[in-house]
């Protein structure tokens, strides 16, 4: 039987017990609330005297029935109240051990610190790619929600080591302060770049002024939720017409799928460890790639192992391990193109809708 429907039993066994027991006094000449009251001492054990003298041995064996009816359904009713709070209380200490446990399974994951509005779509977002993340979170409603959901997540403060070790810092490849507060942002990131020099942080500013702050204390990319808008809204002023092809099929449109429709796509490949490209130049990848592919591609960008990213980059920039080369062409070709020049193929490069 649940808990809870111990308790009700209980509850209702107790309640029966009650009435029946003031009948039974009522029907042996006392008045009601003499009746009431001498039930009442008597099951709650508070040892007063009898309100009438009880001589015959009927009452008497009627009053012992009434003590052990009572008692009984009252504890009954107390134990399932126990019950559903240890059983609560185990069940939520097991799913915080299997949830470290996961945590601690986990590699090059993504650390999302806080849970607003911005961490909930990053969330999504990480889900949706099938990445792994952790969230972060002193809230205790926006943990509940971020459990309900399925997520791993953490209570605690951001800014606290403890909390960012529980959270796999040193393993993490990612963190994302997205607090709507600068100055506990400024903090988590000097403080996670202390913990983990190699960690790539993303951070959130509300103010122009903070970012120079972010970078100082560590941040590789500062996010201005208040510039893009105003950005994103002077585009639709200026140009509206390519806007509005980018934005068709209802915004549900990425990059590549626009690019789809003209057989090209973007990928990132990267240089792994041990590649025989380490160290060339860019022109080499060009050369090799179009002559092993035979078709026409494009090096849009590259991007440094410590988040630098070069743009157009020229022929003579050279390659090293880690970097992700940015690429154009035509769809068939990218798996071909990474196979052939020994890079690892990441997931699909994907902008953010348009």
């Amino acid at each position: 039987m649940t808990p809870f429907r111990r308790v009700l039993t209980g509850a209702v066994l107790f309640l029966i017990t009650i009435i029946v027991a003031t009948a039974g006094y009522m029907v042996a000449g006392w008045t009601f609330l003499d009746a009431i009251y001498q039930v009442v001492i008597t099951v709650f054990g508070v040892g007063f005297g009898e309100v009438n003298p009880i001589t015959t041995p009927t009452l008497r064996l009627f009053t012992m029935l009434v003590i052990i009816g009572g008692t009984s359904s009252a504890v009954y009713a107390v134990g399932g109240i126990v019950q559903m709070i240890t059983e609560g209380e185990i069940n939520r200490a097991l799913g915080v051990r299997r949830m470290l446990k996961a945590i601690e399974t986990l590699e090059n994951h993504t650390i999302i610190c806080g849970f607003g509005r911005m961490g909930q779509i990053l969330a999504r977002e990480l889900k949706d790619k099938q990445k792994p993340f952790v969230i972060v979170d002193n809230d205790a409603g926006r943990v509940v929600e971020a459990q309900e959901m399925s997520y791993l997540v953490i209570s605690g403060n951001a800014t606290d080591e403890e909390v960012l070790e529980l959270a796999g810092i040193r393993r993490a490849r990612y963190l994302a302060t997205v607090l709507p507060d600068d100055a506990a942002n400024v903090f988590i990131t000097l403080t996670s770049r202390g913990m983990n020099p190699a960690l790539s942080i993303l951070a959130r500013g509300e103010y122009p002024s903070t970012e120079r702050k972010l970078r100082l204390a560590g941040a590789n990319h500062v996010v201005l939720p208040a510039t893009i808008c105003a950005m994103r809204m002077s585009q639709m002023i200026t140009h509206p017409a390519s806007l509005d092809l980018l934005n068709h099929n209802d915004g549900s449109s990425t990059l590549n799928e626009l690019l789809g429709n003209l057989d090209m796509q973007l990928d990132e490949l990267r240089v792994s460890r041990g590649s025989a490209l380490i160290g060339s130049f860019v022109k080499d990848l060009e050369v090799r790639g179009r002559g092993q592919v035979g078709r026409t591609y494009l090096i849009v960008a590259l991007r440094r192992a410590d988040g630098t990213l070069i743009m157009n980059p020229g022929s003579t920039v050279v390659l090293h391990e880690d970097d992700t080369v940015i690429v154009m062409g035509h769809r068939g070709d990218m798996p071909k193109l990474a196979e052939e020049l020994s890079l690892k193929r990441q997931i699909r490069y994907r902008g953010a809708k348009l």
